[in-house]
């Protein structure tokens, strides 16, 4: 969540940008995204120059030579946004139109690239030297305040709240999924150093993001000092596709700027016949739109032979199980309805994970969750895909928190039990003697059949009553008659104050 000086100074932002002309909400978005690039960029090359001097890897940055504009030749150091931030208005504004901008849009060489691909028509907009000062002193106040924050989420957390902006958004279901609850998922994943992982419904690229990073954190040595895994990583391991140029534009600079190379991040829609990926993938991670606007004749009629239905939630699920290898794994977000739904379409999705495949756990959420977007209630649903069935009995978790209040305000709070979460699934034969009155539990895959295979924690869950004593009533009629009492005293010596005052 963004809230106080940080809100503050990002309305701060879009008021110049709207008073300077550009009132298109996703024009703006664009434009501070690319600012937010060049910014990231220059961060980015520095830390990775310390990184590699720490581990004694020669490299080279971005910037050290000269560059070649067109028919120009740049000193790339003034490509820098610490060096440029510093120029008068009018040489910044040059500077930026004529050389930071042509540099950014054609930084990749794989011209087939993703980031080329979603660079290549990316327009400079701000149209006064003035206003351009005015949003780099602006911005350079964000990043001040962010790195006050001290939070790896608050650069997601920047894009949500410039989301919220745009009036039209989370109609198909934009709204990104929060930081934590993806590196929950992430970290669930435990994703390996040859992983194909795909997220179908990617956005801004949250998902590959946050495995990029888990790998950093945990298999730095196994992904980086192998030539062949950082190849892998840098060019082989990430795969998005989204509807939204916008989204996808954003996700490979968001890729690029956490340092892999080359994602394979396309524009399509993911449940039509222009899908082809069929036994792909070993890791699917995703938060697909629960309402999105469905066109039904251009769905892929073999997801419709899995569950004939409209709602993209459940077509999503038969879309996962088809992408998957066998023996790939996926973690995705759910809304309730998809647990419990009663049509034949929910039933069939439900039977097909439980049946056909390996349903492993079902993590029930909160509906705070997504405030202050949504108020929806959520699950995760982890499964893997054997297509031959090999479900014995499904882990059940009651989340009732997840470290922020389940308000509008979503401040953060000490009530979290991600790391339990986590913990528990990491050690799974602990939780065979848990009773159903605890938070996580076992269901037997014959129980859940019986119960025509609803996957709602509250069918299985026993809640555990206290039996409340109270006071006789003669005990309770002589409080109410000492509270009267009192009462009538009180009121006889304002009445005598009040007469005595007259």
């Amino acid at each position: 969540m963004v809230t106080g000086e940080l809100r503050s100074k990002i309305d701060s932002l879009w008021e110049i940008f709207w008073t300077g002309g550009l009132t298109n909400p996703l024009d703006v978005i664009e434009q501070m995204t690319y600012l937010m690039f060049i910014h990231d960029l220059d961060d980015s090359d520095n830390l990775r120059a310390k990184e590699a001097a720490m581990l004694g890897l020669p490299y080279e940055s971005i910037f050290a030579k000269e560059v070649q504009i067109g028919e120009r030749t740049v000193d790339g150091n003034q490509l820098k946004w610490s060096v440029f931030h510093d120029f008068p208005a009018a040489k910044m504004y040059s500077t930026v139109q004529e050389w930071v901008f042509p540099f950014i849009k054609n930084l990749h060489g794989d011209k087939e690239s993703a980031y080329s691909k979603y660079m290549g028509d990316a327009i400079f907009k701000i149209p006064t030297p003035l206003m351009l000062d005015k949003i780099v002193t602006a911005m350079d106040g964000i990043y001040e305040q962010m790195a006050q924050l001290k939070s790896a989420d608050t650069r997601g957390d920047v894009y949500e709240y410039l989301l919220s902006k745009i009036a039209t958004a989370g109609v198909n279901g934009q709204f990104r999924t929060p930081r934590h609850i993806i590196k929950m998922m992430v970290a669930l994943m435990d994703p390996k150093a040859d992983e194909i992982v795909c997220d179908p419904a990617c956005g801004t690229s949250g998902f590959l993001v946050a495995v990029s990073d888990y790998l950093k954190e945990n298999r730095k040595q196994e992904v980086f000092f192998n030539r062949q895994n950082k190849d892998h990583y840098m060019n082989h391991m990430f795969h998005g596709y989204d509807m939204d140029r916008t989204m996808l534009r954003i996700g490979a600079m968001n890729m690029m700027t956490h340092g892999v190379d080359n994602p394979y991040i396309e524009y399509r829609d993911s449940l039509s016949d222009q899908n082809p990926d069929r036994e792909m993938y070993s890791l699917i991670l995703a938060n697909p739109p629960f309402k999105g606007s469905l066109d039904a004749d251009i769905v892929s009629t073999d997801l419709l032979k899995v569950c004939k239905t409209k709602k993209t939630e459940l077509l999503f699920l038969a879309l996962f199980l088809r992408m998957l290898k066998v023996g790939g794994r996926c973690a995705c977000i759910v809304p309730d309805g998809v647990l419990f739904g009663s049509s034949t379409a929910h039933k069939a999705i439900r039977k097909e994970l439980i049946e056909g495949n390996r349903l492993e756990a079902v993590i029930s959420m909160p509906s705070g969750v997504f405030k202050p977007y949504a108020g929806v209630s959520t699950a995760i649903l982890i499964f893997t895909k054997t297509g031959h069935g090999g479900t014995d009995k499904v882990w059940f978790y009651d989340m009732k928190a997840d470290g922020f209040s389940l308000d509008d305000k979503r401040s953060e709070t000490r009530e979290n039990d991600i790391p339990d979460i986590i913990a528990r699934f990491r050690a799974l034969d602990a939780e065979e003697g848990r009773a159903r009155t605890e938070q996580s539990f076992f269901v037997p895959k014959d129980e859940i059949v019986q119960n025509d295979y609803d996957l709602s924690i509250n069918k299985y869950k026993q809640t555990e009553y206290k039996p409340v004593e109270y006071p006789p009533t003669s005990e309770i009629m002589a409080n109410i008659k000492a509270l009267e009492a009192e009462i009538g005293k009180e009121l006889a010596e304002l009445e005598r104050m009040l007469y005595e005052s007259n």
